[in-house]
C-alpha cells in the first residue's frame, strides 16, 4: 500500500506500483461501465498499449467502475462525484477564456444510472461548443471524479506514456532540493497536525543547495505568503513541492536562527542527482557498538528480508541489545513486506483486517515461517510515514512487539488499492476494502501515535541533533 492523495499524472515508481498490485489481483472485478462505454472495468494483464485520448466514455467507464469495486460503492454519493466533475469542467473552461450558455446539470435525484444520463448530455452539449477542448475537458473531469472520493489511495494514472520515457535517469531527483518539517501529502491537504515554525530538516541537492540553504533555516514566507494560517500548514506550502515537470520559480524569505541573519532568494524547480545511499531501499550500520540501526525507505519487494540479513550481519561475532528500525519517511510500499518484519517480533499475532463497505473483515496475520529475532525493537516514526509504514507501525504497538518514537504517522492508510484498466489505456486505482489495525481501530485520517513524542525542532536541525533516535538509544540501553 504506497499512499497517494487524489488523481495526478503518476510517476514512473508509481506507475510500476499500481501494474505490479494490478496483475497480481485474484479476483475479477464487479464493477461494469455504462452502456456508452461498453467496457467491463478490469485490472490489466500486462503493461497497457499506447494511451489514447480522454473521453466521455472513458470518464463514464471510470464512474461505473467505482461505483461497482470501491470498498464505500454502495454508500457513495455519486452525485457529488458528479458535481465535482461538471464543477471541473467548468473552471477549465473559464480557464481557457472560455463559457458556455448552456453548461449547466439539472439537479441529480440519487439514481446512479439516471444521473449519469443528465450528467453525459450536459456534458456533450457544453464540450461540443467548445471541440478544441474536448481531450482537456474530458481529462480534468476525470482528474475531479476522482478526487472527489476523497481517499487518499485513489488515483487516475494517465500520461502514462511519457512516463516510460522520461527525460531523466532513475537517480534524478526534482524539486527545490529541499524537505522540510511539513511533508508533501500535508501541504497537499493530508490530515495531520502542523506546528509552526516552517522549517528545513534536510538539503538534497538542486537549487537549495545553491543557494546555500541549511538544516534548521525557518521559511518565514514563500512567494510572499505566510507558512502558516491560524495555526495551521497554508496552501502556500505547496510550492515547495511541485510536480515534474513544473517549473516556477519559488521565493522564500528565511531566517537562520543561528545567526539572525534575514534573507530572500529565488529558488527554481528541476532535477538533480540524488546521493545513491539515499535510493537504497535499506541501509544499515551499528550504533553505540551494540544497537543495529536499519533504516527502511519503503517497503519494496524483499525489503523484509533485506532489513533482516542486515541485522544478522551487524550481529554476527557482537551480542546486541537491541534493533531501531527508522521509518521516517517511508511512505508504504507492500503489506506483505510489512507483514513480513512485523513477523520477526511477534508470532501467532492478527496484524490488522481489511473490510469490505459492509463490515465482512479478513484478518492479516504474521508469517511465522520469519525466524524471530528475539531483540528489543525501537521503531522511528513521523508524518512522513504512510500506508503500509502505518500498518507496519500499528501492529507493533499494539502487539506490544517494540515501542513507537517520534510524532504520529501520516494518517494515510485508507486500503490497499486495486489497478483497473480503462478504455483509452489508462489506469485507474483505489482501494476495493477498508484498512483497520490490529484492534480494529481506524488509523485512516488519524495515524499511529507514538508511545513517547518527540518532534524535531528547527534548532535539533540546526545543530544536526536527532532527539528521536536519541531516545530510541537511551529505551535500548536502560
Amino acid at each position: 500500500m504506497t499512499a497517494v492523495r487524489t488523481a495526478v499524472r503518476t510517476t514512473a515508481a508509481g506507475l510500476a506500483l499500481l501494474l505490479a498490485a494490478a496483475c497480481t489481483t485474484p479476483t475479477p472485478p464487479r464493477g461494469q461501465a455504462g452502456a456508452a462505454a461498453g467496457a467491463v472495468c478490469a485490472p490489466p494483464r500486462a503493461i497497457p498499449g499506447a494511451e489514447t485520448p480522454t473521453t466521455i466514455d472513458v470518464v463514464e467507464q471510470a464512474y461505473f467502475c467505482i461505483l461497482g469495486n470501491h470498498h464505500g460503492g454502495a454508500a457513495l454519493n455519486a452525485r457529488a462525484l458528479l458535481t465535482a466533475g461538471f464543477a471541473a469542467l467548468i473552471r477549465e473552461l473559464n480557464r481557457n477564456g472560455h463559457d458556455v450558455p448552456e453548461a449547466t446539470i439539472p439537479a441529480l435525484t440519487g439514481d446512479r444510472k439516471a444521473d449519469w444520463a443528465a450528467f453525459e448530455a450536459a456534458y456533450r452539449t457544453t464540450t461540443d461548443q467548445v471541440p478544441a477542448l474536448r481531450d482537456e475537458l474530458a481529462v480534468v473531469t476525470l482528474e475531479a471524479v476522482v478526487a472527489a472520493l476523497d481517499d487518499d489511495h485513489a488515483r487516475w494514472a494517465h500520461d502514462i506514456e511519457r512516463q516510460r520515457h522520461p527525460d531523466h535517469y532513475d537517480g534524478d531527483g526534482y524539486g527545490l532540493g529541499l524537505q522540510t518539517n511539513v511533508t508533501g501529502s500535508e501541504a497537499s491537504g493530508a490530515p495531520g497536525p502542523t506546528i509552526p515554525p516552517l522549517f528545513v530538516t534536510a538539503v538534497q541537492g538542486g537549487a537549495a543547495q545553491a543557494a546555500g540553504l541549511r538544516p534548521g533555516d525557518v521559511i518565514e514566507s514563500i512567494d510572499g505568503s505566510a507558512p502558516f494560517i491560524d495555526g495551521r500548514a497554508g496552501p502556500a506550502i505547496a510550492a515547495l513541492y511541485p510536480q515534474y515537470p513544473q517549473a516556477r520559480p519559488v521565493r522564500l524569505r528565511l531566517l537562520r536562527q543561528t545567526t539572525g541573519r534575514r534573507w530572500s532568494v529565488t529558488l527554481a524547480p528541476g532535477l538533480f542527482p540524488q546521493d545513491p545511499a539515499t535510493l537504497r531501499a535499506v541501509q544499515a550500520k551499528l550504533l553505540d557498538g551494540d544497537v543495529a540501526y536499519v533504516r527502511i525507505a519503503g517497503f519494496a519487494p524483499d525489503s523484509a528480508d533485506r532489513a533482516l540479513r542486515a541485522v544478522s550481519r551487524l550481529r554476527t561475532g557482537r551480542t546486541l541489545s537491541g534493533v531501531v528500525l527508522d521509518l521516517r519517511g517511508n511512505g508504504g510500499g507492500s503489506p506483505s513486506e510489512a507483514t513480513r518484519l512485523v513477523s520477526a517480533f511477534a508470532r501467532g499475532k492478527v496484524t490488522g483486517y481489511q473490510c469490505t463497505a459492509d463490515d465482512r473483515c479478513e484478518s492479516l496475520r504474521t508469517d511465522d515461517t520469519v525466524e524471530p529475532l528475539g531483540l528489543p525493537l525501537v521503531v522511528l516514526v513521523d508524518r512522513g510515514c504512510a500506508s503500509a509504514c502505518e500498518h507496519f507501525g500499528s501492529a507493533v504497538k499494539d502487539l506490544r512487539a517494540g515501542r513507537l518514537v517520534g510524532t504520529r504517522t501520516a494518517g494515510m492508510i485508507s486500503g490497499p488499492a486495486r489497478s483497473y484498466l480503462l478504455a483509452n489505456n489508462t489506469l485507474l486505482a483505489f482501494p476495493s476494502k477498508r484498512h483497520l489495525g490490529p484492534r480494529r481501530q481506524v488509523i485512516d485520517r488519524i495515524g499511529v501515535p507514538p508511545d513517547h513524542h518527540v518532534p524535531l525542532t528547527a534548532e535539533d536541525a540546526a545543530a544536526g541533533r536527532d532527539p528521536a533516535l536519541t531516545k530510541a538509544l537511551a529505551l535500548l540501553h536502560k
